[in-house]
């Protein structure tokens, strides 16, 4: 998720809608632009820019792999490295770049014959290319980890994952709005963006690591997925709410309403219809005879769940997670994800070098004067977004050989998800720089400490949470 812009007089769907435009990039930006005239400087742009991205991805990736630490923070660390926090590689408009400060566009000058005039067209396009790659990303990996998921475990964990959503939203909302207001002195309206910042959970990053540490399949990985994914549907009923009450001062209840019921007969009526489709959907893939048979028919499901779930103002990552797991029930599920894996390979690095480079760790400089009164809020929201999230383990119940710590752990990234609280806060004007510099470190802190602590809770008790063989022959029956 991106931001930018401003909210428009529509109380709530405006503002979404706005929000998801950004997402998808600027139409009318790629129609206008004179592309003619720039168009192998933007295409030699881009190629430029997947080059570092994969780079970055993959040298980080690795040296991590080498110290015992999951790859995707190597990915995440490798974006911060080529991004705005630090080479000025891979640069976005949303994270506080712009041409001038882009040296890929300097490289396209010096090598390409890119022209001064041609460098913001050039520069704009390749962003939002870059950016539309990513989201693509993150849906992808969606899918792979709804293809990953037990359908009938998620809903044996489904009251646990309801009561883990639940209170991690409930309890870092409460604590950081009024903590906020008692200890800073902040006025309400900021207050509870900042608390609504704490609320939802990045699932890519934490499925990614729950998939690299091979917990995803059992009870943790399991009630944190599906906890996470009720996370995000919270995330955009919450998110609707304070962009309500700051353009506003009031919040729509019949809005709220229907983010929440469209919310469930999307998952419910996309689970049913699914379950009922796929005998059909196995006897065209045996059916057809030309080359990515089963791949094709598999992307254009997860698509068109992903398509209705933005059109009904969900998101695209919960039709792609709904999609993954309706297929993971049929018989093709085991081929199917070994089709998905290279495509993931591709474009699942994208996603977390971008939403890292778009990170600008300068906000963590004490040396700066403006930076202070925002490390000392920074300081409060950190620790109530740890906490806030890692009661959420012990709140599971019924289940004694489970890793309630392990589960908490999985809940704390914000990721991409608090830098949109953020955005739309500062687009609005309702946040002080110095809370806004404060949720931005909160993100940051969050998003790369899950990582290498999910690492260490897991392996406190390796043998614990081990699923018993016939339990896993019994998963791979279920999956073939």
């Amino acid at each position: 998720m991106n931001f930018g812009g401003l909210i428009s007089a529509a109380p709530v769907f405006d503002a979404i809608a706005w929000f998801e435009s950004i997402r998808i990039g600027s139409t009318s930006l790629l129609a206008s632009a004179s592309t003619a005239d720039n168009s192998p400087f933007i295409f030699a742009g881009i190629l430029a820019s997947l080059v570092v991205i994969y780079l970055a991805s993959t040298i980080g990736g690795e040296v991590c792999a080498r110290l015992n630490l999951p790859p995707v923070l190597g990915q995440l660390i490798g974006g911060l490295v080529v991004g705005i926090s630090a080479l000025h590689l891979l640069v976005f408009p949303e994270g506080g770049g712009d041409s001038s400060n882009s040296l890929l566009m300097r490289f396209l000058e010096a090598t390409a014959g890119l022209s001064v005039d041609g460098v913001t067209t050039t520069f704009q396009i390749d962003s939002e290319v870059i950016s539309v790659l990513s989201e693509i990303g993150v849906v992808i990996l969606l899918f792979e980890i709804g293809l990953e998921s037990n359908l009938q475990e998620l809903l044996r964990v489904g009251t646990q994952a309801t009561i883990v959503a639940i209170v991690g939203v409930v309890t870092p909302f409460l604590f950081g709005t009024l903590g906020l207001i008692a200890f800073f002195h902040i006025s309400t309206v900021p207050a509870v963006f900042a608390g609504a910042a704490l609320t939802a959970t990045s699932i890519g990053i934490t499925a990614k690591v729950l998939a690299e540490l091979n917990y995803l399949n059992r009870s943790e990985g399991q009630i944190i997925i599906g906890a996470a994914v009720l996370d995000d549907v919270l995330g955009i009923i919450v998110l609707a709410v304070v962009a309500s009450l700051a353009k506003t001062g009031e919040v729509e209840l019949t809005n709220i309403i229907y983010l929440i019921l469209s919310s469930v007969v999307f998952l419910v009526g996309a689970i049913l219809i699914g379950r009922w489709l796929n005998p059909y959907f196995v006897q065209l893939v045996d059916a057809l005879k030309t080359r990515g048979q089963l791949l094709i028919p598999a992307l254009i499901f997860a698509f068109a769940l992903s398509y209705i779930a933005t059109v009904i103002k969900l998101e695209a990552i919960l039709g792609a997670f709904t999609a993954g797991l309706v297929l993971a029930e049929t018989q093709k599920c085991r081929e199917l994800k070994n089709q998905v894996v290279p495509i993931a390979d591709i474009l699942v690095p994208i996603f977390f070098v971008v939403v890292s480079a778009k990170t600008d760790i300068g906000v963590l400089n004490p040396a700066v004067p403006a930076n202070r009164e925002g490390l000392i809020m920074a300081s409060f929201l950190i620790v109530v977004a740890i906490l806030g999230k890692v009661v959420t383990g012990f709140t599971v119940f019924g289940q004694e050989k489970v890793n309630r710590l392990a589960i908490g752990v999985g809940m704390i990234p914000r990721g991409e998800v608090g830098l949109v609280f953020a955005g739309i806060g500062s687009a609005t004007g309702v946040l002080p720089p110095a809370l806004d510099a404060a949720i931005i470190v909160m993100v940051i802190v969050t998003t790369f400490i899950a990582p290498p602590l999910l690492q260490i809770v897991f392996q406190r008790s390796p043998q614990q949470n081990l699923p018993q063989p016939e339990a896993i022959a019994s998963v791979s029956e279920s999956k073939q």
